[in-house]
């Protein structure tokens, strides 16, 4: 038996509960984690409310760290006492211990500690394929200005240090002075605070009138507006998540004027097989390793305390990323 989080029911924070849990030996092509820490993340939260509709009862949490602790047939690229992370479904991460799917969990170099990777996969990954896949018509440039609501938050974070690796010039938003110097601080070329400024006003300002080539937007119906008016001619609109609520319906003509593209990324699809999952994360691993990205953990939670953390979540009172402590 060990300690999972739970809900019975979709709402507010107070419906997790801790509760025991058996976890028996893995199946075919399954492994049994130990967890030594567990990441955070908003997804948890929109599943949780219901935004996200899933079965009941639900076990949460998307990502976390640990050890293998057995194998089951048919997993030759891990074994037990081996050091891994992972971020996938099913969710269940929010336990002490946990029997998954074997395809997407991912050895850990013994470079990064557990609260790393915990902190970093499904943040990490996410930002991997915003900036090397989700990318405009005419391609990501050494120089060209990308927009990225948010920054300051864990995805945003990484997204600024490796924009930065990669020559961009990130123009990052967030809702606080102290959480755009954080920004500025991590490799955004210019941080907007949106609470006091127009920031689609200010985005035309910086590139001269022309607009970005691509918003990178997990904000949802309050800054989707604005961001359509960032974009340049063939700008490309990244909608990754709904942290204010969902983008309400819109009539395709907005978008004719300068003949924009949208899209609606989730990192699941891009996990289409082990070989994409592995690819994505070797690709995290050695940015992280280089230094050139670092992860900042700035709060600790234990798993008692698991509605606290998203209340703070919820309000937008973290910065950096959050995890949670088996």
């Amino acid at each position: 038996m060990v300690l999972a989080v739970q809900i019975e029911r979709n709402g507010g924070p107070e419906e997790m509960k801790l509760v025991q849990v058996q976890v028996g030996a893995p199946g075919k092509g399954e492994v049994r984690v130990r967890h030594h820490a567990i990441g955070l993340n908003f997804i948890d939260v929109y599943q949780r409310s219901g935004l996200y509709q899933l079965p009941l009862p639900l076990q949460l949490g998307m990502e976390a760290a640990g050890v293998v602790e057995a194998v089951g047939d048919g997993v030759d690229h891990l074994k037990e006492g081996d050091r891994v992370a992972y971020a996938t479904n099913p969710p269940g991460s929010y336990s002490e211990a946990r029997v998954m799917p074997a395809t997407f969990v991912c050895k850990l170099p013994d470079a990064i500690s557990f609260e790393t990777g915990a902190a970093m996969m499904l943040k990490g990954m996410t930002a991997q394929y915003l900036l090397k896949k989700a990318k405009p018509v005419e391609g990501l440039n050494p120089g060209d200005h990308v927009l990225f609501h948010a920054a300051a938050g864990g995805v945003g974070l990484i997204a600024c240090q490796w924009a930065r690796a990669l020559g961009l010039r990130l123009i990052a938003t967030a809702g606080s002075e102290e959480k755009c110097q954080l920004a500025l601080a991590n490799g955004a070329d210019v941080a907007i605070n949106y609470r006091t400024e127009d920031f689609a006003k200010r985005v035309h300002e910086i590139t001269g009138g022309e607009g970005v080539k691509v918003v990178y937007d997990s904000v949802g119906k309050d800054t989707w507006e604005g961001s359509l008016q960032c974009l340049r001619r063939f700008g490309l609109m990244v909608s990754f998540g709904n942290a204010s609520g969902p983008v309400p319906p819109f009539a395709p003509a907005a978008l004719a004027a300068k003949s924009l593209y949208v899209t609606r990324q989730t990192l699941f699809a891009h996990l289409s097989s082990r070989q994409a999952c592995q690819a994505m994360a070797d690709d995290l691993f050695d940015v992280v390793a280089s230094g050139e990205v670092k992860i900042h953990i700035e709060q600790r939670f234990a798993l008692a305390d698991v509605q606290e953390a998203h209340r703070a979540l919820e309000a937008r009172k973290t910065t950096g990323s959050s995890i949670l402590l088996p």
